[in-house]
């Protein structure tokens, strides 16, 4: 297990660094950088994950639908 501190210092928030904390049901994640970078790259992984499965599909009547 890593020391906090080491943790704080890497992700820049032991000066007071936003974070996000999203309640996983049986455990917790926490996010340096806030709610807001949370989102954006959530929106990065799905673009880029939604662009390969329509790079995937080879029905030419399904392509642009």
């Amino acid at each position: 297990m890593v020391p906090s501190h080491c943790i704080e210092r890497r992700w820049g928030i032991s000066d007071g660094g936003e974070v996000a904390m999203i309640d996983l049901g049986d455990a917790a994640l926490i996010v340096p950088g806030g709610v807001a970078l949370v989102r954006s790259e959530l929106r990065n992984v799905l673009r880029d994950r939604y662009d390969d499965a329509v790079a995937s599909i080879n029905d030419p009547d399904l392509i642009d639908q």
